[in-house]
Order: structure tokens, then C-alpha cells, then sequence
């Protein structure tokens, strides 16, 4: 169980008190789980189950991504290779390190093969070609899962948000007129994986996996 709230990503200046708590939040939870990741040795998966409150709108903001990466990055090495999220009504959060495990690929992916730097609206325009002609998701919560083979020098954590930007032919768009804006607060569970291929050099494979989230999201009152 955590100690301290889990706390989204934040871009402010570093004095700002939004990443003054992202700080705290993050060193204590480091702090909680060193011993477990000390111990763990080899590739290892990291699940953060955020708890919001009651009567709060679980698919209207709050992305996982943006809960996922700060504390991924603060606990990264070459071995984590699985990130967990999800957000359910709770009046408490959890996080939990644990050896990977290999699990069956889900039965409907769209995979493509990226050229351009992610950091580029190019990159976004590849990813989105492999679900542009998919059907959109019923309206309500979505489960995600997104798999990227990468080479040996890729940060893949920085992969994440402009591959969820790409992905409004699934989650839909927040207003018609804009690129790169989707309705990822619809997304309560993600899961995200990575492989290394040196043959790959920069090049990034992507496979995502998308579909209504299965019920149950929300724990009992």
C-alpha cells in the first residue's frame, strides 16, 4: 500500500507545489519498495494501482500514463520491462515491483514499424496508421496495452505518451479540430511492455492492443 497519493506527472518549475509533492511522492515510494527491488534481480514488472475517490469520473482525465511515468522513471534500470496501471474508486493506492512473466499476446493487435524521431508529429502520423481504419471503442472505460521492441540505446518510458497521442481512431478525439488530443482519460487499465532487438536501431516497433475495459473496475463501497 502506499504511503503518500500518487501524483501525476508535472512540467511546472521545480518550485512549483505541484512538484514539490510529485518529489515527496516519489522518494517515499522508492524508499517503500527498494528492498523489493534489490531483491527481485532480473527482468522485473512494475504495477501501480491508483485509488480516486468515490463519485470522481474514472474515464474523464486522470491518465494513467501521466501517473505511470514519473514513477517509472524515478525506479527505471535495463531490467524493467512491464508497466501496470490502473485507476478504480479506492480509498487507497498500491504499488508493486515482481519478476516479469511472459503472458499471451491479446488477440486483436495492430503492430507498425516507426522511422521517424517520437519526439516528431511524423512518428505520431506512423503509429496512427495502424488503427486509422479500426473501429472506434464503444464510449465508456478501455483497457490498453501497448508492446514496443526497441533498440538497446531507446528510453522506451519516453515512447508512451506520443504512441497514446497517435491513438484518437480508437479513444476518440477531445474536440474534432485537433490533432493528438484523445480521450485517454477513458483508458483504466494499461499495460505496457518492452523488448530490445539491436537490429532495430532507432527504428521502434509498435503493437497495440485496445478494448472496452472488462467491468469490475471499481471496487465494491
Amino acid at each position: 500500500m502506499l504511503r503518500k497519493t500518487p501524483r501525476l506527472a508535472s512540467w511546472n518549475k521545480s518550485t512549483d507545489p505541484d512538484q514539490v509533492r510529485l518529489r515527496e511522492y516519489l522518494e517515499d515510494t522508492a524508499e517503500l519498495l527498494a528492498p523489493h527491488l534489490v531483491a527481485s534481480g532480473g527482468p522485473w514488472a512494475l504495477l501501480l494501482e491508483v485509488g480516486l475517490p468515490r463519485g470522481r469520473d474514472l474515464v474523464d482525465m486522470a491518465d494513467l500514463d501521466n501517473y505511470a511515468f514519473p514513477l517509472a522513471t524515478r525506479l527505471r534500470n535495463e531490467d524493467l520491462v512491464a508497466v501496470w496501471c490502473t485507476k478504480r474508486h479506492a480509498d487507497t493506492s498500491r504499488v508493486l515491483v515482481a519478476p516479469a512473466a511472459e503472458a499471451a499476446s491479446p488477440d486483436a493487435t495492430y503492430t507498425v514499424r516507426t522511422t521517424a524521431s517520437a519526439s516528431t508529429p511524423a512518428y505520431k502520423e506512423q503509429v496512427r496508421s495502424a488503427v486509422v481504419d479500426a473501429p472506434a471503442i464503444p464510449a465508456g472505460a478501455v483497457q490498453l496495452q501497448l508492446s514496443f521492441v526497441v533498440g538497446p540505446q531507446r528510453n522506451w518510458l519516453t515512447l508512451w505518451k506520443p504512441t497514446i497521442d497517435a491513438l484518437d481512431p480508437l479513444l476518440g478525439r477531445t474536440r474534432d479540430d485537433r490533432d493528438w488530443h484523445p480521450q485517454d482519460g477513458r483508458i483504466t487499465d494499461l499495460g505496457l511492455h518492452v523488448a530490445v532487438d539491436p537490429s532495430l536501431g532507432h527504428d521502434v516497433l509498435v503493437s497495440i492492443a485496445a478494448a472496452p475495459a472488462a467491468p469490475g473496475t471499481e471496487d465494491p463501497a
